[in-house]
This record gives C-alpha cells, structure tokens and sequence, in this order.
C-alpha cells in the first residue's frame, strides 16, 4: 500500500480508526469519508472530507483521484428505521461502486458481517459457501447482504473487489459491542444452554485482515469478487467471553438465565410493542438478538489464510489484557 492514495469510509469509527492506523503504517496516503469530524485522526496527518454515503455527488468527489477504497462504513445495530439502515447500508454502497468505476479505481475491499447468513439457528465451522438464508430476523443483515451482492457482482464487472465478514469485532475504544454489554450488564441473562461457541476477532487483527485483502488484490486480481470469514480462529464460549470482557470493565459476570424460546418470544412481543407506539430506542431483547446469543456461530476461515495469508495476531488473551489496561488508565483519570 506504500505511495497509494487510500480511501477510507468511516476512517473515524471503531474498525475504521484500526484500519487508517495500519494504512499509515503501511505508508499510504489516507483520507477517511465520515459524517462527522474527529480531531484525532487530523492528529494523525489523515485527510478528513466530510460527508454523507447517500450523497451520490459527495461520494464522487470523495472517491476521485483514489487508488484503493476501504468501505468500511454502514449503520449496525438491531433497531432502528428501514429507510435508515437501507440509506446507509445499501443506497451508500451502491455510491461507492458507481464513484470507484466513474474514477476508476482499481480496488474496493468492503467491509460486510456474517450476520448475512445467519438463518437463526446454530451455524458450525460453515464456509463461504452456505448460502443467504431465506428470510431474515432484522434490516441489519437483510441491508448488509443486498450490499455485499452489490460488491460482488461489481467485482465481476470492472472493478476488483474484495468482501470480508469480521465477526464480533472488540477491544478497546470499542463504541458498540463492549459499551452495550456494560450497560445491560445488570440485567443481561444468559440465553438458551449457555454452551453456544462462537468467534470473535480482536479489532487489530480485523483491521490487519483488511490490509492483506487490498495487497492480495493487487497482486492477484482474479480474487475479485470473493467473500471471506475471518476471526481469532478460535471458537469460544459466548457467555464465558461476555463475562471476561465485563472482568476488564470491572463489572461482575451475568447471573441468571432464561431459556432461548422465551427469550425469542419476549423479543417478538417487544418488537411489536415498540413498533406500534413508534418507540425508536433500542427494545430489552429482540427475536434476532435473542437467537444470535443462544446459538453457535463460528466459521472456517481457511479461504482467508489460503489466498490473504491472513493470521490473527493478536490472541484473545493478549486482547483481553489491552482492553483491561484501557479501562485503567480511564478510571485512574
């Protein structure tokens, strides 16, 4: 990536802040396209255009003169309006093709989820090649599948590209995952039999995942268009994983359980209650949340290590002690 001129959607977020590290580290030249301004990556000699992915002309300016483009934005969560996530999720999306082929860019490494596939039951050591499911619990998977088929078509016409599914992203200065669990941390009860494995990837590893995937592409075209899992390679006890992520935090495990049709049951009921009185916070529970925490869901990440080389440097237990150290030093300041 030495000399390129790089491209980073959402360069200010979570996984995109990981991502424009290594990028500097590899000597490219970056600019991040956020919505908003973040004084600390102005810190960091990156270029910032602010703007909105659903701005088809802000997209196109953005995108110009760019070598490679990392789109690693998009709207997560269970809640929220369709048109928001569809706005995000797809319209964007579809922005960053069209500018790559209109400036012809050589290369989009897009960031999806494997919640694309997730059919609500348990899904062990699966590949790239199961298939989207027929329905889908929430418009978060449902808008990030119809642009990763987006991405992938586009990769067989014109434009090279690359889709990675990082799975549970976290680590310190997580704004998502960590921050929710420590918030409901008090109420929060294990769901179903509590055995369920899953994976998990350490936010350095994904960002670094993201860089082979560019280098790969540039050495090897004829990748274009393929998807790929990539995580620790190590499935772990979701519960036992909440509970250690909660220690660094300084909060106490999750007592308690419910089982997983209750839990399901009481998430469709919300979802309805919610949806009725137009209540747009974020419901206790919801169908889709209460099946991906009662099931198994890890992944064969053989594809990644075959064609980008990719390893998970950073172990758990090294991730761990990072994320407790971040929470030191904040409640000694």
């Amino acid at each position: 990536m030495h000399n390129q001129n790089v491209l980073v959607t959402g360069g200010g977020g979570f996984l995109g802040r990981a991502v424009v590290r290594k990028l500097l580290e590899e000597g490219a030249r970056v600019t991040s396209f956020s919505r908003q301004y973040y004084p600390e990556l102005c810190h960091s000699r990156v270029a910032q255009i602010q703007g909105d992915l659903a701005d088809k002309k802000a997209v196109i300016q953005a995108v110009c003169g760019v070598d490679t483009v990392f789109h690693v934005a998009a709207k997560a969560g269970i809640w929220g309006k369709r048109d928001d996530f569809f706005r995000a999720n797809v319209t964007g999306t579809q922005h960053v093709i069209q500018a790559c082929l209109e400036n012809g860019v050589k290369r989009l490494v897009h960031t999806s989820s494997p919640s694309v596939v997730f059919h609500g039951g348990d899904m062990e050591g699966v590949d790239e090649s199961v298939p989207y499911p027929e329905r889908y619990h929430a418009v978060y998977p449902e808008t990030k599948a119809m642009a990763e088929q987006m991405v992938k078509k586009a990769g067989a016409g014109g434009l090279d590209t690359i889709i990675l599914r990082p799975h549970l992203i976290w680590g310190p200065g997580d704004t998502h995952l960590v921050p929710q669990l420590i918030k409901r941390a008090k109420t929060l009860k294990k769901i179903g039999s509590g055995k369920n494995r899953v994976d998990t990837i350490y936010v350095e590893n994904a960002a670094t995942a993201h860089i082979l995937a560019g280098k790969a592409l540039a050495r090897n075209p004829d990748l274009s268009g393929n998807i790929y899992f990539i995580s620790q390679d190590q499935p772990v006890n979701l519960w036992q994983m909440v509970d250690n992520i909660l220690a660094c935090a300084g909060v106490p495990p999750v007592k308690g359980a419910v089982s997983a049709r209750s839990a399901v049951a009481a998430g469709a009921v919300f979802e309805c209650f919610f949806s009725l009185l137009k209540i747009e916070k974020e419901p206790p529970m919801t169908s889709f949340a209460a099946r991906e925490l009662s099931t198994s869901h890890w992944f064969d990440i053989s594809r990644a290590k075959k064609d980008l080389g990719y390893r998970p440097e950073i172990s758990i237990e090294e991730g761990l002690a990072l994320l407790a150290a971040s929470f030191g030093s904040k409640r000694r300041e």
